[in-house]
């Protein structure tokens, strides 16, 4: 069967279908969490390694500093966890759990926007007011990469958000017409299935509806039989 003709239900065909790991990579949400995987590498990296000058963080001696690396390390295990459920999303038969993981995507995704922009502002506001600068020091560009790799980050969730939700609307529509809850042209428990009609009936559609009798219904006799008079 054609892989496009196949019935989908949250963005995969039926459980048990082949895994095909050339079209598993031209998905969209999986080019865009590989890219924010790697940003979030480069902001918690950039941060770690050039961010603090003697135990003190270099935007601003604030906590800019850690709670960038946390959203960076969240971020980066987040885009793994959900790069392996993408891999074993097609081995999901229970529609339910395909729905709930199309979900949790959708929510976390939103989640991720919103503490990237923070990030963004914190550290862009707090570098902007640091006065304190090491001489000699090279690392301004990775602070500053930092910065920009959080405003790239929003971008990227934000597209994440709206693969997430297209995956949820298609899975919801195509539910009843993929094949995986319609009954209708195999119905159970006989419901749906045509019975023969009775003698003289020849269903919908028909011109004759005339009723025959059962074949044991007494019929009307003639009878000379008179009551004796006394």
């Amino acid at each position: 069967m054609n892989p496009s003709m196949e019935p989908q239900a949250y963005g995969a065909g039926r459980a048990g279908s082949v895994f095909d790991p050339i079209e598993f990579l031209k998905k969209p949400q999986v080019i865009l969490r590989l890219v924010a995987w790697v940003f979030a590498i480069i902001v918690f990296a950039c941060i770690a390694q050039e961010g603090y000058y003697k135990d003190e963080c270099r935007y601003n001696a604030s906590n800019a500093c850690g709670f960038g690396i946390a959203i960076g390390v969240i971020a980066f295990l987040l885009c793994m966890v959900f790069s392996a459920l993408d891999v074993y999303f097609p081995n999901l038969s229970n529609i339910k759990h395909r729905k709930y993981v199309v979900l949790a995507e959708l929510i976390v995704s939103g989640v991720l926007v919103f503490f990237w922009f923070i990030a963004f502002c914190y550290m862009a506001d707090q570098w902007r007011q640091a006065t304190k600068v090491a001489e000699g020091w090279n690392g301004q560009n990775s602070v500053q990469a930092a910065i920009a790799f959080a405003f790239f980050s929003i971008a990227v969730w934000a597209a994440l958000i709206f693969f997430a939700f297209r995956r949820y609307r298609e899975g919801v529509s195509n539910l009843f017409s993929s094949g995986y809850e319609d009954h209708t042209n195999n119905p159970v428990g006989g419901q749906g299935q045509t019975h023969p009609s009775y003698p003289g009936f020849t269903g919908a559609g028909g011109t004759s509806s005339g009723f025959q009798q059962p074949p044991f219904t007494a019929t009307q006799q003639t009878s000379n039989y008179q009551p004796p008079t006394y």
